[in-house]
């Protein structure tokens, strides 16, 4: 076992409260699989004499917290960030379509899986669902790269066989053979998960989406990952593709795509009965601020998902989200939670914006207590984190007087120079 000293942030995973020791313990070791776990997290005080004999690391002025979750990111478009573009789907036609039919090139897909997963663990990311594209090869580059750095990953092939150019349209029967074949190689190996992974609707068949929807049965602990409700050209597109389903959201109820571990990003443009779908069915929204902020497709509903109960945590979506930073990610949803579509006085506490893109994201992957957390029994994937990492951040957070001002500057006037350490599995990056 290992012990790190130093502040330790950590969460109450029934309500998402933080809980916060200035000079706390953390005691990691591997449990009777030989996964590195959270041994003991807590106070210093409390816990020195039971781990006398383990070797602690003491990090004086540091914080040690959950490493982030990105519950959406599409690792294929990590070279098309900052691209210009009307909206969504002239987005789509002139840069990623484009960029990811690169990706059949085995070679091309495993450089820029290494660059990606690199800049995650550079950002304090230790956890993410990523899309991958229709090529089998980005998905067993992907996991390649991934398992080589022991990360929990999750990433599959994408499934569009219609309204899409050549290069990244896939064929009906074999998109659903490959995606059968690439779960048995992967799921469930080491840390790595199979997300089912149709684009989004207007760009799978009925067939192909039928497909998913039987892969997905038979192989429940998989996940589904998909887009829905982003941009308002989209939804009227598909509403014709689709005229029987009650909104957009009801096409992947029909196809038998909504249940636990399915996330859904975006679900900006929703009703009631659309998050009332969500919350019966067990689905989860990947919320992505920057990339909505960005394209232009509009403020998700903090408060229509709080008031009806169901599960979402934040995202990147890089590249059409603007940043692989947690913290500009966090700062995003704040603007949005104030300016946006929630009820005016609602202010998204900082505390409960970092449990967003950690503890409640990993319940909504369906990883509750696995990571994004540091209770007993979670994987010992965590941070060392600096508030002094720029002068005006040390000045700021040296001001602070409770643990929600300093978390609001971390979350304000931070970016990858403050995760001092990312450690994943007990490999330090």
């Amino acid at each position: 076992m290992n012990a790190y000293r130093a502040a330790l942030l950590r969460f109450d995973e029934a309500n998402g409260q933080p809980l916060y020791e200035t000079d706390g313990l953390l005691v990691v070791g591997p449990d009777a699989t030989g996964r590195q776990v959270v041994q003991a997290a807590g106070a210093w005080n409390d816990l020195k004499t039971r781990y006398a004999q383990v070797p602690v690391e003491h990090l004086p002025g540091k914080i040690l917290a959950p490493g982030f979750v990105d519950m959406h990111v599409h690792y294929p478009q990590t070279d098309i960030i900052g691209a210009p573009a009307d909206g969504l789907l002239p987005w789509l036609e002139n840069y990623t379509f484009p960029a990811e039919s690169r990706f059949a090139d085995p070679a091309h897909a495993a450089g820029v899986a290494s660059f990606f997963l690199d800049e995650l663990l550079r950002n304090g990311v230790t956890t993410a669902l990523t899309f991958a594209t229709s090529h089998p090869a980005s998905v067993d580059a992907f996991f390649g790269e991934a398992q080589r750095r022991k990360m929990r990953m999750i990433t599959g092939k994408v499934l569009q066989d219609r309204h899409s150019p050549d290069g990244v349209r896939d064929d009906t029967e074999q998109s659903l053979l490959d995606t059968e074949a690439l779960i048995r190689r992967w799921h469930g190996v080491d840390r790595l998960g199979y997300a089912i992974t149709p684009r989004f609707a207007p760009t799978s068949t009925d067939r192909q989406l039928g497909g998913a929807g039987e892969i997905a049965q038979a192989y429940p602990d998989t996940w589904i990952h998909s887009h829905v409700s982003e941009n308002k050209d989209e939804i009227k597109w598909a509403r014709e593709l689709f005229p029987n389903a009650r909104s957009y959201l009801d096409v992947y109820r029909g196809f038998h795509l909504m249940r636990e571990r399915a996330v859904y990003a975006h679900c900006i443009h929703f009703d009631d009965d659309d998050r009332a779908l969500m919350r019966e069915t067990g689905a989860a929204t990947a919320v992505s601020p920057t990339s909505n902020l960005f394209l232009g497709s509009g403020f998700f509903d903090f408060e229509g998902a709080q008031r009806v109960g169901y599960h979402h945590g934040l995202a990147s979506d890089v590249g059409g989200g603007t940043s692989f930073s947690p913290f500009h990610t966090m700062l995003a949803a704040y603007y949005v939670g104030r300016e946006g579509q929630t009820k005016p006085g609602l202010s998204l506490a900082p505390s409960q914006l970092w449990w967003r893109h950690t503890g409640a994201a990993a319940q909504a992957l369906g990883l509750g207590g696995v990571i994004g957390n540091l209770q007993p029994g979670c994987e010992a994937d965590f941070l060392v984190l600096d508030p002094a990492a720029t002068p005006l951040l040390a000045r700021k957070t040296a001001l602070a007087g409770s643990l929600e001002e300093m978390l609001f500057a971390l979350i304000v006037l931070g970016d990858d120079r403050v995760v001092e350490r990312a450690v994943v599995g007990q490999a330090g990056a």
